[in-house]
C-alpha cells in the first residue's frame, strides 16, 4: 500500500457526507439521516450497536465540519504517514478515534456525536509525544513536540466554551491515546517481525471498519423493512 492512504480516508469521508446530503432530501428529520449513516448515540451503542463507535469517525455534521477535519487530516496525515509508514498511521488513526469515541460514550452519553476529531487529535498527540523521544531525528524536531502546543491548547480551551458544540471528550481521549502511542513507539523500526505485526494490525483495523459498516447497513435496512 502506498504511503498516501490519508487520501483514501478523505475520499471516504467526502463520499459519505455527499450521500447524507442527498438522503436529507427524503427525510424531514435530519437526525435520522445521521443515525442511518452511523452517528454515535449512547443509548444505541449500549443497546448493542457497538459499531457506531467506529462508523461515527466517518460521519460529519456538514461541509464546514468536513472541511476543517479533512484539511487537518491532509496536513497531519502526510506527516505521520511519511514518518511512520502506512500501517502505523492507519493503526494510530483507528485506535485514537475509537478511544475518543469511547470517551464520548462515557461523557456525552445522551448526545449525538459525529466526526473524525478524535482520530485527528490522535495524530496530533503522536507527533507531540514523538518530539520528546531521544531517538527522534533532529531534522524532524520542527514537525514534532511543542510546535503543536498552541494548537492543542487553543482547540481544547475553545471546546470548553459554552455553545461551541465541540466534543472535547473525543479530542482529549484521542490526543492522550496518540501521546501514549507516539511516546512508546519508535519512529523507525525496520525489523521484519515488527513490520509484520503492524501490517496485520492494519488489516484487522481496516476489516473492522468494513464489518462495522456492514452491520450498520444491515441495521438500517431492517429499519425500513
Amino acid at each position: 500500500m502506498k504511503r498516501e492512504s490519508f487520501y483514501y480516508l478523505i475520499l471516504v469521508n467526502v463520499i459519505i457526507l455527499l450521500l447524507m446530503q442527498i438522503m436529507k432530501y427524503y427525510f424531514s428529520d435530519s437526525t435520522m439521516v445521521y443515525i442511518l449513516f452511523g452517528a454515535q448515540f449512547g443509548p444505541l451503542v449500549s443497546g448493542g450497536q457497538w459499531y457506531r463507535l467506529i462508523t461515527a469517525m466517518f460521519v460529519h455534521g456538514g461541509f464546514l465540519h468536513l472541511l476543517f477535519n479533512m484539511y487537518a487530516l491532509y496536513y497531519l496525515g502526510r506527516i505521520v504517514e511519511g514518518i511512520y509508514g502506512t500501517d502505523k498511521f492507519l493503526s494510530f488513526y483507528f485506535v485514537s478515534g475509537l478511544i475518543g469515541n469511547i470517551a464520548t460514550q462515557l461523557f456525552y452519553y445522551n448526545s449525538l456525536s459525529v466526526g473524525a476529531s478524535g482520530a485527528i487529535f490522535g495524530l496530533v498527540g503522536v507527533l507531540f509525544a514523538a518530539g520528546f523521544r531521544k531517538d527522534t531525528p533532529y531534522i524532524l524536531k520542527p514537525l514534532t513536540g511543542t510546535v503543536f502546543l498552541p494548537m492543542i491548547l487553543i482547540n481544547i480551551l475553545f471546546g470548553f466554551m459554552p455553545g461551541t458544540n465541540i466534543n472535547n471528550a473525543a479530542h482529549i481521549g484521542g490526543f492522550l491515546t496518540g501521546m501514549i502511542l507516539g511516546y512508546l513507539i519508535p519512529l523507525r523500526d525496520y525489523s521484519l517481525k515488527s513490520r509484520k505485526i503492524w501490517r496485520n494490525l492494519r488489516i484487522i483495523f481496516v476489516a473492522t471498519i468494513i464489518i462495522s459498516f456492514v452491520f450498520l447497513i444491515i441495521n438500517s435496512i431492517t429499519v425500513f423493512v
